[in-house]
């Protein structure tokens, strides 16, 4: 964090009482630690209103600036922001939009609540915890209908689906143990004598044919193909049956209460930078490798092609709602097995988590 971000932070949170300060600062489910939209290389690691607003083109000094921040490196996962700004959709609906990159160690909800960013890039297990630990931030809407985590095994083992690795070593981060892991253990039997430590390095699994590691569907795959040889099983755990949206678009509520139409606008701007991105990927992909020199054109490629064959972002519901879609039985789905599982205390007002209110306006407000 840039020491002018610190100030803020710490400017915002010295207004704060104890507790609150506490909640923020030790809220157990950092962006960072999760990687929700993340997972691709990086540097440190081997390879209801329907009304349209007016965006007709507005001058530099009446553009409002906003900072929105990203939970990993730059890489296709996050194209679609890159495109906007890069194709000049945000200036277009009146803004003036940084990207600040992300990284293993971001804590979004610090940088979201202390003001150094505006909007941040999170996912839905993380705004429920919100919720349990008082803290007023809001999903306004969700890029990923899918999130891209999977399992991965070696082929020709006697895997093709997620039940076929029960008993066997899978080797997953900590963060695994508050989102997914708990959903294969109530869903699928997995067990805690199952679990491995992974620290991001595809060696052990790479040494062991039984094994399974998790992944980003985006991401690990290839780097298996390139440095094991092999194309490996890959298990996407929203085709069975895990379903939280990933990728999301959050902020804090006095945003939304103090500014709708701010909100409704870098929503709007977003999402038709994700239609934009799939239709014409370069303007993007050469901001992305700016901000991340180490992403290389194979790997932007790869993510778009597994992003589109597994409908990451445009399936489901955004067939007819359009691209950033969310509704309510879908968080209601995702509470119920993760409350069921024992992550979230049962009585959580989860709907606080999230608004309806800026998505869902149909795909052809947003490619009109």
């Amino acid at each position: 964090m840039e020491s002018n971000e610190l100030k803020t932070l710490h400017a915002y949170l010295s207004r704060l009482g104890r507790r609150q300060f506490i909640r923020y600062g030790s809220l157990a489910l950092g962006a960072g630690a999760i990687a929700a939209c993340a997972g691709g290389q990086n540097p440190s690691e081997p390879a209801d209103s329907t009304d349209a607003p007016d965006t007709s083109a507005a001058d530099p000094g009446d553009l409002t600036p906003i900072t929105f921040g990203t939970n990993w490196y730059a890489q296709a996962e996050h194209g679609g922001f890159y495109q906007a700004v890069a194709a000049g959709i945000y200036e277009e609906y009146g803004l003036d939009v940084t990207i600040k990159m992300g990284g293993p160690q971001v804590n979004g909800t610090q940088l979201l609540m202390g003001g150094a960013v505006d909007f941040f890039m999170g996912y839905t297990a993380d705004a429920i915890k919100a919720v349990v630990e008082g803290i007023p931030k809001v999903t306004v809407a969700a890029i990923f209908q899918k999130d891209p985590q999977v399992l991965i095994a070696h082929p020709d083992t006697g895997v093709k689906e997620l039940a076929d690795l029960k008993g066997r070593p899978v080797y997953i981060s900590s963060a695994a143990n508050v989102t997914y892991w708990p959903f294969l253990e109530a869903q699928y039997d997995f067990t805690e004598d199952m679990k491995r430590p992974y620290n991001f390095n595809p060696g052990p699994f790479l040494n062991d044919s039984q094994a399974a590691q998790q992944g980003y569907l985006s991401s690990e795959p290839l780097a298996i193909r390139k440095e094991g040889g092999f194309d490996p099983v890959v298990l996407l755990l929203a085709n069975f049956g895990y379903d939280p949206y990933a990728c999301t678009i959050e902020t804090r509520q006095d945003v939304i209460d103090g500014d709708p139409d701010l909100v409704q606008r870098f929503v709007d701007a977003s999402i038709k930078g994700w239609y934009s991105y799939f239709q014409n990927p370069e303007p993007a992909n050469e901001l992305i490798k700016q901000d991340n020199p180490e992403m290389t054109d194979e790997q932007i490629a790869y993510g778009i092609e597994k992003m589109q064959e597994y409908g990451i972002v445009d399936s489901g519901d955004t067939t007819e709602l359009g691209i950033g879609a969310m509704t309510d039985d879908r968080w209601k789905s995702f509470f119920e097995t993760m409350s069921e599982a024992g992550i979230f205390p049962v009585d959580t007002d989860y709907t606080q988590a999230y608004t309806l209110e800026f998505v869902n306006k149909g795909r052809e407000y947003y490619q009109g």
